[in-house]
């Protein structure tokens, strides 16, 4: 069997330590380095080009594993990186998967399970875990949802006047009514019916709802640069 080089990175002496003892007692693992920040992970990592990375999570700073995994996946695409957690966090374990990792484990996991996931990772037959499936396929529900939305509000928009879709930028730039007749040179009541018709094809109760939707689709920047 191949001999599989393995870079550890963990800014704990202890932990690092049980991870040598496990992998030295394997023939046919052995360590690359042994970095203490992400940082010194992403340096030897481009100098060792390790098969395997057993990454800290948190090191220097509470995403210092996650920034890491993702320089390294930059620059070595084939190095297999499996990310080491105490807790664990739904969201900073997904947002690690996000950078290419393709296991995670407890700190605390027994020696054959690190074991096992090492051969995993090299082999292209790493799990998918319980908790990542399902954050999967919450994330494809909310891609999905916001498609949805973002194609009814671009239907909306589409409908608008050039001059509602003016007002509306101007809502969006935090401008009040009067601020908005004043630019444009009317009444205020012209600008009132104006935003009423808004309302009604938004089919909304006030302006704020208007924004705080077209904010979270992420139209802001979009409506904001229409001239």
């Amino acid at each position: 069997m191949e001999n599989i080089h393995i870079l550890i990175a963990d800014d704990m002496e202890a932990h690092r330590r049980r991870l040598e003892r496990i992998i030295n007692s394997v023939d046919n693992l052995s360590i690359a380095a042994s970095a203490k920040s992400g940082y010194e992970a992403v340096a030897y990592a481009a100098i060792k080009k390790p098969d395997i990375v057993l990454m800290d999570i948190e090191m220097e700073s509470q995403m210092a594993g996650v920034k890491a995994a993702s320089e390294i996946h930059k620059i070595l695409p084939d190095t297999k990186i499996i990310m080491l957690t105490v807790h664990q966090d739904n969201n900073i374990v997904f947002a690690a998967f996000q950078t290419g990792i393709v296991d995670y484990l407890m700190k605390a996991a027994p020696k054959e399970e690190i074991i096992e996931a090492i051969y995993s990772a090299y082999n292209n037959q790493s799990p998918i875990r319980p908790i990542i499936a399902e954050k999967i396929r919450t994330e494809f529900a909310r891609i999905k949802k916001s498609e949805d939305q973002l194609t009814h509000f671009f239907k909306i928009i589409a409908n608008l006047t050039q001059s509602e879709l003016e007002i509306l930028k101007m809502l969006c730039s935090g401008l009040k009514r009067k601020e908005i007749a004043d630019i444009r040179a009317v009444e205020v009541e012209t600008i009132k019916k104006q935003i009423s018709s808004l309302l009604k094809k938004f089919d909304k109760n006030s302006t704020k709802e208007i924004i705080t939707e077209v904010n979270e689709l992420r139209l802001f920047d979009l409506i904001k640069d229409i001239s």
